[in-house]
C-alpha cells in the first residue's frame, strides 16, 4: 500500500477517487483557486462513485479564506411537503423505508450548494466559468469510466434490496447484473443534465427546466418530494463549530450534522495526558471519548432551527472537563447506543493563495433511496430515513424539517502555522477516524501518510453492517488487542488489513512557508494530486 504524501507548490487536491483528484488538480494549474477545483473534483466524483455520492444528495463546506475567516455551508435538504407521518403510517408503516421512493422524502441540497460555493469562489478571485468546471464530469458521463472496485462490490451485495427500485437496474446494472470492476459505465441522461446545468445554471436544478423534469419523476414514481419543495430550497451560511485545544483550534459543521461529536472527542482526548500514538491510552482514550460524545450527540443534535441547546455549550473548557473526568483509562463505558450507517465522499483542496476546503457529499447508505429520474439521471438520495415516526423521537419527521446527518468536513489551525483540511467517509465511523488522523499527525508527529495510512478502528454499526461491537483492522501490536479486551471492550479483529468499514480519510495541508501537502486513503481508489 502507498501512502506517501504529495507536495506541490501550486496546490492539492484529495479524493477518493483518482479521477476526481485529477479534475480538481488540473483547474489549479489552469489557474482556479481551491473553491473551483473543489467543485470539478466533486461532480466528477458524482459520476465516477455514484454508489457513494450522486446529485441528488447533500452536502457541507468548510472553506477557510486567506483572511481566516471560515465560511460554512450547510447544503442539506428538508423533508418534503407531502412527507408527513400520516402519509406514512396510511401506507402500513412503522417507520421510514430505506429503499425506494418512500425513502427519497428530502429535497437534495448538494447543487445548492454549489452554488454559493461558487459565490465563494468568485470572491476570492476565481474566474472559472461553471461550464469549464463541469466539462470533465460532462464527459466522463457521457464517453464513460471504468467501473471501481468498491462500487462493483457493493452493487453485488446491495442487489437484491435496490434492483427493482425505479430506474436503478436502467441506470446501474449491466443486463440485469452488477457491472464488473473495470466495466465501463456510461450516463447518457445525467451528461445532458449536466451539459444543460453548465448552460443555464446551476439554479436550473431547482428553478428551471431540470427541476421539473426531477419533479415529475418523483411524483411519477410516489415520491412524497414535490417541485414547490424543490422551488423553495436554499442553501445558506452558518457559523462553524470550534474547539481550542492545546496547539490548535479545530472547526466542524453545526447541526443537523454530528460535527459536535469529533470536537467533543478531540477536546475530551486533549485533556487526558496520552504521550504515544498508537498505545493502549491513545486507542481506547479515543474509544471512550467517542462513547461520551455520541450519548451527547444522539440526545441533543437535530434540526438546527429547533435545537433546544446551544452546542457550542458542550464544547467550552468546563463541559469538555466533566465529560474527560467520567472516563475511566483502565476500563471501557459498557456498550452499546442504537447508531447509524452511511456512504461518503470526503474531498480536500488547497492552493497557494492560501485557500484551504473541505467538503463532503453524500446519498447517505450505498447508492440512497436508488431512485434514478429516468428524464435527468439524477440519484435520489435516502437521509430521510434518519427520521423517526414517533412524534416524540429528538427527529421526529415533519415536512420542512431537516434530518440529522452523519456528514462532517473538518479543518484544524495550529499554533505552527499549518491548515489542515481532513475528514472521511465512514457514517458513524466518522468523528472516530477524524479524531485518530488529527491525534496521530498533529499531536504526535505521524507524518501525514501514514497518520491516515496505519491501523484504524470504528465503534458501533457503519457501511450497512448490524455489528454493534469495537471493530479493528489487524495490524496494531497483539498487545494492544489482549489490553482492550481486558478492558472490557466487545472487540472483533477484521479480515481485511485494509479495510473500508473504518472509512476513507484524506487530509491537504498548507504549511506557512507556501508548500502544500495532501493525502488520501489506501483503501479507497483515490489519491491526491498536486500542481
Amino acid at each position: 500500500m502507498s501512502y506517501e504524501s504529495t507536495f506541490a507548490g501550486h496546490g492539492v487536491v484529495a479524493a477518493p477517487h483518482h479521477l476526481a483528484s485529477e479534475a480538481g488538480a488540473t483547474v489549479i494549474a489552469e489557474g482556479g483557486n481551491a473553491v473551483e477545483a473543489m467543485i470539478a473534483a466533486a461532480a466528477v466524483i458524482a459520476v465516477v462513485y455514484p454508489h457513494m455520492n450522486q446529485f441528488g444528495g447533500d452536502g457541507f463546506w468548510l472553506i477557510r479564506e486567506p483572511s481566516g475567516r471560515i465560511r460554512y455551508i450547510e447544503a442539506a435538504g428538508f423533508a418534503g411537503e407531502k412527507a408527513t407521518r400520516a402519509f406514512y403510517e396510511a401506507q402500513g408503516f412503522d417507520r421510514i423505508p430505506s429503499r425506494g421512493p418512500l425513502a427519497a422524502l428530502t429535497v437534495p441540497g448538494q447543487i445548492g450548494g454549489w452554488m454559493l460555493a461558487l459565490e465563494a469562489a468568485k470572491a476570492l478571485g476565481g474566474r472559472m466559468p461553471l461550464s469549464r468546471l463541469l466539462e470533465p464530469a460532462i464527459a466522463f458521463a457521457r464517453n464513460g469510466a471504468a467501473v471501481s472496485r468498491s462500487q462493483s462490490r457493493l452493487t453485488l451485495e446491495k442487489l437484491a434490496e435496490l434492483k427493482d427500485v425505479p430506474g436503478f437496474a436502467a441506470t446501474f446494472l449491466a443486463e440485469g447484473k452488477a457491472p464488473e470492476t473495470g466495466t465501463i459505465q456510461r450516463f447518457p441522461r445525467l451528461a445532458d443534465t449536466l451539459a444543460h446545468l453548465a448552460s443555464a445554471g446551476l439554479e436550473d436544478f431547482y428553478r428551471g427546466d431540470v427541476g421539473r423534469e426531477i419533479a415529475a419523476d418523483l411524483e411519477r414514481v410516489g415520491s412524497p418530494v414535490t417541485r414547490a419543495d424543490l422551488e423553495r430550497y436554499r442553501a445558506v451560511l452558518r457559523p462553524p463549530l470550534s474547539v481550542k485545544l492545546a496547539g490548535m483550534e479545530v472547526f466542524s459543521s453545526a447541526p443537523p450534522t454530528q460535527g459536535l461529536a469529533t470536537l467533543m472527542i478531540l477536546g475530551q482526548f486533549d485533556r487526558l495526558g496520552v504521550a504515544r500514538a498508537e498505545s493502549f491510552e491513545h486507542v481506547h482514550g479515543l474509544i471512550e471519548a467517542t462513547k461520551r460524545a455520541f450519548l451527547v450527540r444522539d440526545r441533543v443534535i437535530t434540526d438546527f432551527e429547533r435545537m433546544r441547546h446551544d452546542a457550542s455549550s458542550f464544547l467550552t473548557p468546563a463541559a469538555l472537563e466533566r465529560e474527560a473526568a467520567q472516563i475511566s483509562m483502565r476500563r471501557a463505558l459498557d456498550w452499546p447506543q442504537p447508531a447509524g450507517k452511511g456512504d461518503t465522499v470526503w474531498l480536500g483542496a488547497g492552493d497557494k493563495g492560501g485557500v484551504a476546503v473541505s467538503y463532503i457529499q453524500s446519498v447517505y447508505w450505498e447508492f440512497g433511496s436508488g431512485v434514478v429520474s429516468s428524464a435527468t439521471g439524477v440519484l435520489m438520495q435516502n437521509r430521510g430515513t434518519s427520521f423517526a415516526l414517533d412524534p416524540a423521537a429528538p427527529n421526529p419527521l415533519e415536512p420542512g424539517r431537516w434530518p440529522f446527518h452523519t456528514l462532517n468536513p473538518c479543518l484544524a489551525e495550529l499554533a505552527d502555522g499549518r491548515v489542515i483540511a481532513f475528514g472521511t467517509m465512514g457514517g458513524e465511523g466518522q468523528p472516530q477516524t477524524n479524531a485518530a488522523v488529527l491525534t496521530r499527525h498533529a499531536l504526535f508527529g505521524v507524518p501525514l501518510g501514514a497518520a491516515i495510512e496505519r491501523p484504524r478502528w470504528v465503534l458501533g454499526p457503519t457501511w450497512g453492517t448490524g455489528d454493534i461491537g469495537l471493530r479493528i483492522e489487524p495490524r496494531f501490536d497483539g498487545e494492544l488487542y489482549d489490553r482492550l479486551e481486558r478492558a472490557g471492550h466487545n472487540l472483533s479483529i477484521i479480515d481485511e488489513p485494509y479495510s473500508d468499514v473504518v472509512g476513507h480519510a484524506g487530509a491537504v495541508i498548507l504549511h506557512p512557508r507556501g508548500r502544500i501537502e495532501g493525502a488520501h486513503d489506501p483503501r479507497s481508489d483515490g489519491g491526491a494530486a498536486g500542481v
